[in-house]
């Protein structure tokens, strides 16, 4: 016999492992309201940077907001001139936090301090950075952005 584990132990132990890594995965999933929150936050962020305004419009809740007087038209309006007149504008993320509100789980929010640029995304637009903050509504297993402020 060779020295080592017996091969049906072996056996026992990957399918052992392979299942609790299973299992972990599963539990980590989408189910997880915050995992799927931070995720549509990073496909909102990456829709914009692709400039796919119909990707970011597919993102907005039916009674979008933003300053508490524009929908989800002027948003289309907006991406559409800013993406096409000012193709060398970028947005900078400084850093952002997001979370799901412990009081009402259907509700999720995401502040983050941006930077403007142009002139090659070399020049910021003005010295300090806006802060932007998200209210995001959960429809369904998707999150959706329900109110947009910035500062």
């Amino acid at each position: 016999m060779k020295p080592g584990f017996p091969l049906p132990l072996l056996r026992g132990l990957w399918a052992a492992w392979l299942l609790g890594a299973l299992l972990l995965l599963a539990a980590c999933g989408k189910d997880d309201p915050q995992a799927r929150l931070e995720a549509a936050v990073q496909q909102l962020q990456d829709n914009l940077e692709a400039r796919d305004s119909g990707a970011v419009l597919d993102q907005l809740d039916k009674r979008f907001r933003a300053q508490d007087e524009f929908d989800a038209q002027w948003a289309r309006k907006t991406m559409l001139l800013l993406f096409h007149r000012y193709a060398q504008v970028k947005v900078v993320s400084l850093g952002s936090q997001t979370r799901v509100d412990p009081g009402s789980p259907l509700t999720g929010h995401t502040e983050a301090q941006l930077l403007i640029t142009g002139a090659q995304g070399l020049i910021p637009e003005r010295v300090t950075p806006y802060t932007v903050r998200l209210e995001w509504r959960r429809d369904g297993d998707d999150w959706k952005l329900y109110d947009l402020k910035w500062e």
